[in-house]
């Protein structure tokens, strides 16, 4: 692990560094809207326009790098961001902001996929597994730190558009000029739709609902924040409310996971989310329970994503799992592009609880389905289970197939360790 992190640390700071970034692109819109007098549901589609940008990004970006390498596509997208994230407060435009979004959705994505085959490539079978938690921990120190520094600036000037622009510009600057190698690039094909549902309805129907609930976390939180006229320190610490409770509850999860019915878990986690959810919609005018409500949504929903693909990995063969690492991310990203504007609109017909609302329906709607698929077929024995391995929402399909192979070594060395058992 130390010589992975001697040859990692720069790739490590880098994505912290793109995190703080986006995490705080993403807030300050929100905040900036409302001073421009964007309504919810423009706001809605600016938000939601980055999701469709990522989805684009994660299909487009591997034959990106194929053709021209991972140094050019790394640059050139980063420089981007940088670029839009100025343009932001020169052009204060919905619709300007929506094709932003979309522009900035494709690079992250571009990005994230060269900078974990990097992370990937650094790593050994033996620390594949702490290197990812520690990447997830990175990016949630990131988006955590990006919330704190909405409070050093005023929200209706240049400033804070300016520091997420320097931040990315200065993000790929050690990536680049660290001596680690050029990892060789390539993606598996990936599993079609029908296959993966036929493999795991839960899983599938899991991704698409989980995607709408973290697309509304990311994109719409800071909206809701501004509509119910919290300050920009609240919103802050309401946005990174989330963020921390995934932080908090995600290695727990992870730990009865392995040890439980997966979809016992599922539904458990579901229906806490929901409760928090509710809360939040009830309580929202009492700051404190709107924290601990955001907590509980966070705490439960990032999780949630991780859950669904090891118990995905269950019903898998060995040699299917690199293949659904793909589909999953296109599933969940349906659901992405969807949950802002359904929520915009919920917003605005119910009001700022609407945003809750949403949450709620989604997180117990997922419980729900978890109870009912319980139904429907036998668990698998705890025993025979792959492994859970931590990983954001915002992952890329590299970042799945990093988990996928972990399941994979860990099947095969299960099935190694059983053959000589029986001999």
């Amino acid at each position: 692990m130390v010589q992975f992190l001697s040859g990692s640390w720069a790739l490590l700071l880098g994505m912290m560094l793109l995190m703080v970034g986006n995490g705080l692109q993403s807030t300050l819109l929100g905040i900036r809207g409302q001073i421009e007098g964007f309504g919810t549901w423009e706001m809605s589609i600016v938000m939601s326009a980055y999701f469709v940008g990522f989805l684009g990004g994660s299909r487009m970006a591997p034959e990106m790098i194929r053709r021209v390498g991972h140094v050019r596509v790394f640059a050139a997208l980063a420089s981007f961001i940088s670029a839009v994230l100025i343009l932001y407060p020169t052009f204060a435009n919905p619709w300007v902001w929506t094709v932003g979004r979309i522009i900035i959705g494709f690079c992250f994505s571009g990005v994230y996929v060269t900078a974990e085959s990097w992370l990937n490539n650094a790593a050994t079978n033996e620390t594949r597994g702490k290197a990812l938690s520690l990447y997830l921990i990175v990016q949630m120190i990131g988006v955590i730190v990006a919330q704190a520094l909405l409070v050093t600036a005023d929200p209706s000037g240049f400033v804070l558009f300016i520091i997420p622009s320097v931040l990315v510009s200065i993000s790929f600057a050690p990536i680049l000029l660290s001596i680690s190698p050029t990892p060789a690039f390539e993606m598996t094909k990936a599993m079609t739709l029908r296959e993966l549902v036929q493999k795991s309805p839960l899983g599938t129907v899991g991704m698409v609902l989980l995607g709408g609930v973290f697309s509304a976390q990311f994109g719409m939180s800071a909206v809701y924040g501004a509509s119910i006229d919290l300050s920009v320190s609240e919103i802050s610490i309401f946005v990174a409310a989330f963020y921390v409770g995934a932080t908090i509850i995600q290695y727990p999860l992870g730990w009865l996971s392995d040890r439980m019915d997966r979809r016992v878990l599922i539904a458990f986690a579901g229906f806490a989310g929901g409760v928090g959810a509710v809360i939040g919609m009830v309580y929202g005018a009492n700051f404190w329970l709107l924290l601990f409500a955001a907590t509980l949504v966070g705490g439960f929903s990032n999780p949630l994503y991780s859950l669904l693909i090891a118990h995905t990995n269950d019903f898998l063969e060995v040699d299917e799992m690199a293949a659904a690492s793909g589909g999953m991310v296109f599933i969940n990203g349906l659901g992405a592009i969807s949950g802002p504007i359904v929520t915009g609109w919920i917003m605005e017909v119910f009001g700022p609880s609407g945003f809750f609302l949403v949450i709620a329906i989604l997180m117990l709607g997922l419980a729900g389905y978890a109870v009912f698929r319980m139904t429907r077929r036998e668990g698998i024995a705890v025993e025979d289970t792959g492994a859970y391995s931590p990983v954001m929402p915002s992952a890329s399909p590299v970042a799945l197939e990093v988990v996928q192979e972990i399941a994979i070594e860990t099947a095969l060395e299960e099935e190694e360790l059983a053959s000589e058992s029986r001999d």
